[in-house]
């Protein structure tokens, strides 16, 4: 299999520095706007690696670099607002494509906390026809949450219930960054874009709807040592993913932010620094957003300074296979000090990075097939689970006292 690998930032890097020990992998392209970003990345990988310099909103370029470099499939591992050129770059020049985000949503102009307007990935799945009529698959939310996370649903449905209540998508960490006041572990302007916008709920017999950000508080109790944490919903792709493919009478997603994160966020939007909309500072147009993300550290460089562990997992409640009430927490934990270790990666973003590989393996070996735009509920679960222990970080099942 040949990959062009658009974005060599901290997920980027993880992904290359993962893939490089795999066989199954042919020849990788690292392509980033920067081309000493994409060498970085391609270096600390092996001789498969090539780097290029990439504009990743050129359609028209990205296409012709699929074709030069006869690629198999696009890896998109860089922020939401470059998810359609690429999508559509990749249907153009024929290859099949995978994304670790979907594409963006724009709320509601009249009800936004109450009804939903463009949802995640409605662009992406407009065009899915097109992808079957050329016979090409485009696997879309493909990283740890979502990615992993809707894996975790499949399997609850196909192994462990007869019956699904609520599947509740739930991530929680205990990482500590030394010598910041404030350092997101994550892309801020991801971060800033999932948390803002109004969260999106999904019940069966109402279907998808929204509330106010940081709406219903709950207490959840993480494993691996993290404990009870405060999570709230946000805006994320499970919950526009898992209903297409599982069958559940509610689907959720809430983060363990904190009162701190959280008044954050609330003080960068009051003070309209959560924008994308350019503004003029002096003779240049800059978009706000983009400013706070300067300001703040790359958390791809922050792994020698983190310590901790980060979950991300799948709370599924209903009727299990033998008839009686059932509650699961379906996890995937991952220490700080072992992936700096072992991938030189810090945890949120290895976690991230190792499921798109894993998914690309059972492409590559066909054990994963189908054609369209689909998400990861499409396919079968097991050997997806099988293959991510075989990288270092196994995933756990926690049953949990009914409620």
């Amino acid at each position: 299999m040949r990959i062009l690998l658009v974005g060599a930032g901290g997920v980027g890097t993880a992904f290359a520095r993962t893939a490089a020990r795999r066989a199954v992998f042919e020849h990788i392209v690292v392509a980033d706007h920067a081309l000493d970003r994409a060498q970085r990345a391609a270096q600390a990988a092996s001789d498969r690696f090539t780097a290029v310099q990439l504009d990743a909103s050129d359609e028209k370029a990205v296409a012709e670099l699929l074709r030069a470099e006869r690629c198999d499939v696009l890896v998109n591992a860089v922020d939401p607002r470059f998810v359609m050129p690429l999508f559509r770059g990749a249907l153009a020049a024929g290859t099949h494509y995978l994304d670790m985000a979907m594409s963006l949503s724009h709320p509601h102009p009249e009800e936004p906390y109450a009804k939903t307007g463009v949802m995640l990935g409605d662009e992406q799945f407009a065009m899915a026809g097109q992808w079957e009529d050329q016979a090409r698959l485009a696997i879309v939310g493909m990283g740890v949450e979502p990615g992993l996370s809707d894996i975790f649903a499949r399997h609850a449905a196909d192994t462990l219930f007869s019956r699904i209540d609520e599947v509740g998508v739930r991530d929680g960490a205990n990482l500590v960054v030394e010598g910041y006041d404030f350092a997101p572990t994550f892309s801020i302007w991801t971060t800033i874009e999932e948390c803002l916008n109004p969260p999106v709920v999904y019940e069966k017999d109402r279907g998808w709807y929204t509330t106010e950000p940081f709406s219903e508080l709950e207490v959840f109790d993480f494993p691996a040592g993290i404990g009870p944490v405060e999570c709230v919903n946000v805006e994320h792709e499970e919950v526009l993913l898992v209903p297409r493919w599982v069958e559940a009478d509610r689907v959720t997603f809430k983060y363990g932010l904190g009162d701190e994160f959280i008044g954050v966020l609330k003080a960068l939007h009051k003070l309209g620094l959560d924008s994308t909309t350019p503004v003029l500072v002096g003779d240049r147009t800059v978009s706000p957003r983009d400013v706070v993300a300067a300001c703040l550290p790359d958390p791809a460089e922050l792994g020698h300074k983190m310590h901790g562990v980060t979950c991300a997992g799948t709370w599924v409640k209903g009727t299990g296979k033998d008839g009686r009430p059932r509650e699961v927490y379906l996890h995937h934990v991952v220490d700080n000090a072992w992936s700096m270790a072992e991938y030189d990666s810090q945890a949120v973003v290895w976690q991230t990075a190792v499921n798109p590989v894993v998914a690309l393996e059972l492409v590559a070996s066909g054990v994963w097939s189908g054609a369209g735009v689909l998400g990861p509920e499409a396919f079968p679960a097991q050997p997806f689970l099988d293959l991510l222990d075989d990288h270092g970080a196994p995933w756990g099942c926690e049953e949990r006292t009914v409620r």
